[in-house]
């Protein structure tokens, strides 16, 4: 919508990952470090953990895209499911048939990667949004390593998903699982300085200018986004829309005041109460288990709120496009009748100009008829015979 007006090749501050727009911050350079280091040394479980909209998933499709030539690579996305669902999901991943039973799902799992091994070619299996799966389903995939050879893990696994992973993995029954991962990185949020160039960076993969956010702009932004990259998308995207509705070339921070305002943001948190020991000593797990599915839940209801909010913002958007569109429409029309009336205004002109020519050409043709009488009479006089 406002890509031509900005003179964009298309939008920078999309919300879907894309690795062509990773930015590779302080944090998210080492966690790139890490996990092509676990690769590297073909470990057999990687972690990579981080906040919603952290840039996790874009990270690991940048990684993808550089080994996927090299390795036999299966990402498993859908992680609410049981253990053989899990199982019947990582053979789809790879792109065998699913079969009946989990000892047969296993069989044809292990043959695949010893006709790879033989081959030559290592085998990496992504679990995306891994805090969803249940304990039953992470001990299967802690199982999937004993898929391997006396001397070389057939099967690499790297587990990507939010802070609660970490919790699940403390669990005493997944100890075992928890003492394989040999990498793990947790990624956090972008610092002020890392925002204003992660914004400069998208704005210029587009074929735009770092300075068309005022500082003053992009220091509120961070404020509100928490460094988050994900939601700096969403509110530098509807800056943008703000300020093509309102003919602007440079957003500044009363325009992002202005979008924060729209989608009800304000500086008040609320406080909630967590739940404490009583004196008889509740068992830690047990806390540390109603802690997590607090965040949890907290966590979806901040996603359904910012969901909503997105939706009132965006009705709000579009009705101030319209209004501009609107007078553009009025502009344009105006613009329209002004050259008809010209164009009437010239013809009637070119009509007189014509008429004139005409008058003119016809008086030449008169002189040149009578010049011509007028000699044919002197050459007569001329000759006559005396």
């Amino acid at each position: 919508m406002y890509e031509a007006y900005y003179g964009f090749r298309e939008k920078p501050f999309q919300i879907v990952p894309n690795p062509r727009f990773l930015f590779l911050s302080e944090k998210h350079r080492n966690a790139l470090t890490y996990l092509e280091y676990g690769i590297a040394e073909n470990v057999g479980f990687v972690l990579l953990t981080g906040e919603v909209g952290t840039g996790k998933t874009t990270l690991v499709r940048y990684l993808l895209n550089k080994i996927e030539q090299t390795m036999e690579v299966g990402v498993v996305f859908n992680t609410n499911v049981d253990p053989d669902e899990l199982l019947a999901s990582v053979l789809q991943a790879f792109g065998l048939e699913p079969v009946a039973g989990r000892g047969r799902t296993v069989e044809v799992l292990f043959r695949y990667l010893i006709e790879n091994y033989a081959r030559r070619r290592r085998v990496l299996l992504v679990i995306d949004e891994a805090q969803n799966l249940s304990r039953a389903a992470l001990e299967e995939v802690r199982m999937l390593s004993n898929l391997q050879t006396d001397d070389h893990v057939l099967l690499q696994v790297m587990l990507v998903g939010q802070p609660e992973l970490r919790q699940q993995l403390r669990a005493p029954e997944l100890v075992q699982f928890s003492q394989r991962i040999a990498v793990q990185y947790h990624l956090g949020t972008l610092v002020p300085d890392e925002t204003v160039n992660y914004i400069g960076h998208r704005l210029e993969m587009v074929g735009g200018t770092a300075d068309l956010f005022a500082p003053a702009a992009m220091a509120r932004i961070h404020d509100a986004a928490g460094g988050v990259p994900r939601l700096i998308n969403i509110l530098c995207d509807t800056a943008l829309v703000y300020g093509y509705a309102d003919g602007l070339h440079r957003i500044d921070v009363d325009v992002v005041q202005q979008v924060l305002d729209d989608r009800g943001e304000t500086e008040n948190t609320t406080a909630f109460q967590l739940p404490v020991a009583d004196e008889g000593g509740e068992d830690k797990q047990a806390l540390g288990e109603r802690l997590a599915t607090m965040e949890q839940a907290v966590r979806h209801l901040q996603a359904q709120w910012q969901a909503s909010e997105m939706n009132r913002a965006g009705e709000r958007a579009s009705e101030r496009m319209v209004g501009a569109l609107t007078q553009q429409l009025r502009e344009e029309r105006e613009r329209n009748d002004k050259l008809r009336r010209h164009l009437v205004e010239l013809q009637a002109k070119y009509q007189h100009v014509e008429k004139a020519a005409l008058v003119l050409r016809v008086q030449e043709e008169s002189s040149k008829a009578a010049v011509a009488e007028e000699k044919k009479g002197f050459f007569s006089r001329l000759f006559r015979p005396a």
